[in-house]
C-alpha cells in the first residue's frame, strides 16, 4: 500500500516540514510494514519553458536538505522500486541529466551519501523495536545490501558482517 508524501509549494517555500512530520507518524507507527511505501508528491509550479527537473530547484533542494537533517533514515520508507531513492539522492547529490541516461550523480558524491546512508541506517534499525521475528536481521542486511545496489555498489559482506557484530554489542 503506497503512502504519500505530498509537499506543496508553500511548503517548500516557508521550508515547512509539517507535511513529512504528519506522515513519519504513520510511519513509525508500523515501520517494518511501511518499509519502501513511500512516494513523494511535489507541486512545485514552474513555467512551460523550465526545463529543470525538481532536484534542480534551489528551493525544493533546501527542503530536502532541511528534511534529511531531521530524518535521515528516511530513504527506508521510500518506494525503490518506483525510483523514489533515486530522486532523493538527487535532492542531495550534485549530479547533472543526461536525456538518455538519466540522473549521472558525482561519483565521489554519491559514494559519501551511500556509506552515511548505510551507517545512519544501521544504527537507526538497532534502536527500533521491530519484531525480530517478523523483520530478521539477515532480512535487515540484505534490504542494506539491496540500497546500495542501486546506486551501483556491491557491498562487501565484511562490512554488513562487522554491523551485524555491533548489532550484537551495540554503539553509543
Amino acid at each position: 500500500m503506497p503512502i504519500t508524501l505530498y509537499l506543496s509549494a508553500k511548503a517548500i517555500q516557508t521550508l515547512d516540514l509539517t507535511p513529512g512530520h504528519e506522515l513519519m507518524q504513520t510511519v513509525m507507527a508500523d515501520p517494518a510494514r511501511a518499509a519502501q511505501q513511500v512516494q513523494c508528491v511535489i507541486d512545485y509550479p514552474r513555467s512551460p519553458d523550465d526545463p529543470r527537473e525538481l532536484s534542480e530547484i534551489p528551493e525544493v533542494r533546501l527542503w530536502f536538505i532541511r528534511w534529511d537533517t531531521v530524518y535521515p533514515w528516511f530513504p527506508y520508507f521510500l518506494d525503490w522500486r518506483r525510483g523514489e531513492l533515486a530522486r532523493y539522492a538527487a535532492m542531495l547529490v550534485p549530479h547533472h541529466f543526461n536525456p538518455r541516461e538519466g540522473i549521472i550523480y558525482n561519483p565521489e558524491a554519491l559514494e559519501i551519501f551511500v556509506y552515511q546512508k548505510l551507517f545512519v541506517l544501521m544504527r537507526w534499525l538497532k534502536q527500533q523495536p521491530l519484531d525480530k521475528d517478523s523483520v530478521p536481521l539477515t532480512r535487515t542486511v540484505s534490504m542494506l545490501r539491496d540500497m546500495a545496489l542501486v546506486f551501483g555498489f556491491e557491498i562487501q559482506p565484511q562490512f554488513l558482517t562487522l554491523w551485524e557484530a555491533e548489532t550484537l554489542g551495540g554503539d553509543a
